[in-house]
């Protein structure tokens, strides 16, 4: 006999939108048929994985001089 299971989530959050931003959330929910929710917490899941700004990873991890204007072209004097 089929069994159908259903994770209940927990956590709820309030946003209050722009109203730009609430037109786009509406419409795309209404021309692909997925729920509101849903398109957020796909959003969100690509942000988590994929942020904006990859280069932040690399922070404090290239050698090099610490104060560029001491060399030699970069002087300030």
């Amino acid at each position: 006999m089929p069994v159908l299971h259903s994770e209940q989530m927990s956590n709820t959050i309030s946003v209050r939108l722009p109203e730009d931003l609430a037109e786009w959330l509406n419409d795309a929910s209404r021309r692909t048929g997925v729920s509101k929710g849903r398109i957020v917490r796909e959003e969100l899941e690509k942000a988590r994985i994929s942020p904006k700004r990859p280069f932040l990873r690399l922070a404090g991890t290239v050698a090099g001089p610490a104060d560029l204007s001491s060399r030699k072209g970069f002087s300030r004097k």
